[in-house]
This record gives structure tokens, sequence and C-alpha cells, in this order.
């Protein structure tokens, strides 16, 4: 048994009476990525259209578990020529592969919380970490309960078999091999 399958099966058992659910509100959500350029400065994009819940985790989140699915061609670099470019076969192939998914479990951990589970991008699976940041809970403005977290997280784009290999005249590479992801999340429950 896998250590996911364990903390899934674990997170299964404190939840079963616990099956309050929350879901991304995309209108106060952001999900974004950096990566280097020629080695020497960031481009920033972000996927506008993604969906998640969290289901469980009643005591400050703790083993509540967590789906994910961006959309890949809803990419926006902010640049059209660079968007179709990393929605193509050389990239994220979106018109055959239209999402990237996570399932996991979001833990307490000594200072906030770490989201751990499994990431899919293409036809690779991955177990990945992301620290998460809880910061805060409310009522809003429809009488709904939220909650908002801040993700942060790096993963290595070869390890999910975007491999685009390009080197400047230098040597460097033109789309580096880091990608790190920022999520500013908010849930409604429901």
């Amino acid at each position: 048994m896998t250590s996911l399958s364990k903390i899934l099966l674990c997170s299964k058992q404190q939840t079963m009476t616990q099956d309050t659910k929350w879901v991304v509100d995309p209108g106060h959500s952001k999900l974004q990525f950096k990566v280097k350029h020629l080695a020497i400065a960031n481009v920033t994009g972000s996927f506008n259209v993604f969906s998640g819940s969290l289901q469980g985790g009643e005591d400050e989140f703790d083993a509540g578990r967590v789906e994910f699915a961006a959309d890949t061609t809803s990419l926006d670099t902010n640049n059209s020529d660079r968007d179709e470019h990393l929605r193509s076969k050389l990239f994220l192939d979106a018109a055959n592969y239209p999402n990237i998914t996570f399932k996991g479990v979001l833990k307490r951990s000594a200072a906030n919380h770490q989201l751990i589970g499994d990431l899919t991008i293409l036809t690779t699976t991955k177990p990945v970490t992301f620290d998460v940041e809880h910061t805060g809970t409310g009522i809003g403005r429809f009488n709904d309960t939220r909650a908002g977290f801040e993700l942060r997280g790096t993963i290595n784009r070869k390890d999910f078999g975007l491999n685009f290999h390009l080197l400047t005249d230098a040597g460097s590479l033109v789309v580096g091999e880091e990608i790190r992801i920022q999520g500013d999340i908010e849930l409604i429950k429901q």
C-alpha cells in the first residue's frame, strides 16, 4: 500500500461522519505558475478555468480529501503566441489532454497544512506535496461559510513528460525545468 493510499484510507475513516463538502469559488480564486525564460527572467501564467473540492476535514481541515482540475485550454500567459505554443503537442497537448488533475489529502502540519497527493499531467501521475496556509474562515455576503487558502509548491516539468528542450547560444534552457505553482483559493461550504 502506497503512502498516499494509507493517507486516503486514514482520511476516509476519520471523515466518514464528517462529510462536509467545500467547493472552489472560481470568481475569488486564482491558480498561477512561474517558469524561467532564458534563465534570466520569469514568465508568469495562470489557468483561468479550474474547479475543485474538499470533502471532510472538519477539524482545522485536517485529512480533508481534495480533488482539483485545471482546464489546459484556459492557460493564459498574456501572450497569445506563447499560449498556443504551451497548449500544443510540444507541451500540454490541450486538444488531447484537456485537464491537469490532482487527488489527495490536506494534512495539518506543524505550522499550517500540506497538500499531499497525485498530480496528473498528460499521461504521467506523480506524488507531489504543496505547502498550504489557511488564511481564514468567515461568513460571506450571502450568509455562506467560506475558507481561504494560499498554496505554494514546485514541480519539475520533465517529471511529467513536458520535455521540450531548446538551448540558447550560451547553453541555457529557453524554458526552465522548475515550475513554481501558486494558488489563492477560496472555498464555499456546501
